[in-house]
């Protein structure tokens, strides 16, 4: 009825203009005359006092009400999308629901499931199972059973995989302030302390050590998942990588000795690397210089090499704090990962052209070839070194390495060794002495 009433407000109007003997009405025309009928009819305004607002800027400092109310808001959301999640009980449900419809013969002793009898349990286990209850996830975890089926511990582990993502997500989400999905430096650092009291193996911490923890271990995931250095890490990131579950590990109480040791957010790891920052601290002014930082590891890095370092990374009135000596462990120890060779390629590369050529080669290189004369060592020729190294990367460029020809060479953490440090020269040029002989072990 409103469309018929409409046509003949139209028709009304077109018919009055045509007996003023005015031009045929455009489209254009015909739209305005609807759109001004239309307002008319609604009783609105003007345009830009209806149209919906796509993007509100965050509240500042200055209204500490909208602070406030966006914070509530927010944490109610989480509350809710917690309240989602299956708790223990429910999980415990699931896994009778699953060990009771479980699909006859056993695949030695794992119990399977087909998918009639998935279909079971999805009917039985409630609407909070159902997302996990889907043919593709069912399809996801088939493999090689001749009836079918899925392994019931599998599709279990699946479930409790997902909550664990879903519940780590939003405790990480608690501690994004600006609300936007990723974690500032000082959100991790929250998350990091408030977490040490619920991880066994933190226990023997002292409490004057936690800061000093806290800043090792959110250097770690800034390193990796922020190279670029934008002082910011997008939760995602933080959930995809492996680095919370080397740091949930902690829970476990019987961690061994060996898991302790390769793990980067021990007690034992983290103690190793601040004392190693003390022990270079000779004058104990709680930072490092040059000097004392060429002590570090087998003390034979080359003076150019550290010369760059102090160039390249923050330093305060020529000396490294804790937290930039954090960055140049973690690269050290990880060559052949990409973040640390790009922490390194900044590093090597002197002109700040993007690529690394002959001079730079050359410029980093007769550092080591001083360091052998020093020692009573015969130097080797740059020219076969140089070659050597072209050989390994095969840069796209036969002229120039780029960061991206060293990463994905493979070889890159052994071509920044050899130009660094004089034990790693060392080590390379008489690794075939050094690899022991199988065949006389036979």
């Amino acid at each position: 009825m409103h469309n018929t009433s409409w046509s003949k407000t139209l028709r009304d109007f077109l018919k009055k203009k045509q007996n003023k003997h005015q031009t045929k009405t455009t489209k254009e025309e015909e739209l305005e005359i609807f759109t001004n009928v239309y307002k008319q009819f609604k009783g609105l305004d003007s345009d830009h006092k209806n149209v919906p607002s796509l993007y509100s800027k965050l509240p500042s400092e200055d209204e500490p009400l909208l602070m406030k109310l966006r914070e509530e808001s927010r944490a109610l959301f989480l509350q809710r999308r917690s309240r989602e999640l299956l708790d223990n009980d429910e999980l415990q449900k699931l896994w009778f629901l699953l060990d009771k419809h479980h699909t006859h013969p056993l695949n030695g002793d794992e119990q399977m499931i087909s998918y009639e009898d998935f279909l079971k349990v999805q009917e039985e286990a409630g609407s909070k199972c159902k997302p996990f209850f889907q043919a593709s996830v069912f399809c996801k975890l088939l493999q090689n059973d001749p009836y079918g089926r899925i392994s019931i511990m599998q599709f279990f582990n699946y479930v409790m995989r997902k909550v664990w993502l879903h519940q780590t997500r939003i405790g990480l989400s608690l501690y994004d302030v600006a609300g936007q999905g990723y974690l500032k430096e000082s959100d991790l650092e929250n998350y990091i302390l408030e977490l040490i009291p619920t991880l066994p193996q933190l226990n023997g911490l002292e409490r004057s050590f936690y800061s000093f923890y806290v800043c090792t271990a959110v250097r770690k995931f800034f390193f990796f998942l922020d190279p670029l250095r934008n002082g910011r890490i997008r939760i995602q990131d933080i959930l995809a990588c492996s680095f919370l579950d080397d740091l949930l590990e902690l829970r476990d109480e019987e961690l061994s000795k060996e898991m302790q040791e390769s793990n980067w957010f021990s007690a034992p790891s983290a103690l190793r690397v601040y004392g190693q920052y003390l022990n270079l601290d000779k004058d104990r002014n709680g930072m490092l210089s040059k000097e004392e930082l060429a002590r570090y590891g087998t003390g034979t890095l080359t003076d150019v090499f550290l010369d760059r370092v102090f160039q390249e990374c923050l330093t305060y009135e020529g000396e490294m704090d804790y937290k930039t000596y954090l960055d140049f462990v973690l690269a050290m120890e990880n060559r052949r990962e990409s973040q640390a060779l790009r922490y390194l390629f900044r590093i090597l590369d002197v002109q700040h052209q993007g690529h690394l050529n002959v001079f730079s080669l050359n410029f980093f290189f007769r550092a080591i070839q001083e360091q052998m004369k020093i020692h009573g060592q015969e130097p080797i020729k740059f020219q076969d070194v140089k070659d050597e190294i072209f050989d390994m990367v095969k840069p796209r460029n036969p002229l120039k390495i780029t960061l991206n020809d060293l990463i994905n060479s493979g070889k890159g953490d052994t071509v920044v060794s050899i130009l660094i440090d004089l034990n790693d020269f060392w080590t390379y040029e008489n690794r075939e002495y050094l690899i022991p002989d199988l065949s006389d072990e036979v």
